[in-house]
């Protein structure tokens, strides 16, 4: 069984998460900055299977696209041309910020660390994934 990858995807950076072989604990990977996202997928790919790809679908609190939604469509086209064997499902990311700069605020982290924005993105694929594995897998 392989990974299931999931990505936040921003403007500026992407934040990775991946579940073990298993597909039953979701761990950070990364933060990317975006434009070598593709680059790092490659690589990433090249050493780890990986089953399938969640991607964080950016929506404003009344369910209506939020801003960056068309940059995702965008990205996730290209995802799928790139990998046709590897699914890709979309999941509600609403407030999967907001909840990782909380959980982050009440790590204990030194405040320094807490401006970290790549850490947030990096929760946030957590959270998607999380989010993905108790709705779609856990029973």
């Amino acid at each position: 069984m392989g990974r299931i990858l999931a990505i936040d995807y921003g403007t500026k950076r992407t934040g990775l998460a991946v579940t073990d072989p298993l597909q039953i604990i979701a761990n950070g990977l990364d933060t990317v900055a975006t434009p070598d996202l593709f680059a790092y997928l490659e690589d990433y790919l090249s050493r780890e299977e990986v089953t399938l790809f969640v991607v964080g679908e950016p929506l404003h609190a009344d369910g209506s696209p939020a801003q960056i939604a068309h940059l995702v469509v965008g990205f996730v086209r290209k995802l799928r041309k790139k990998y046709p064997d590897i699914p890709v499902e979309m999941i509600d990311e609403r407030y999967t910020s907001e909840e990782a700069k909380l959980i982050i605020r009440n790590s204990g982290l030194k405040k320094k660390k807490r401006r970290d924005k790549s850490l947030v993105d990096k929760i946030s694929a957590v959270l998607i994934l999380q989010d993905y594995l108790d709705e779609h897998l856990l029973p």
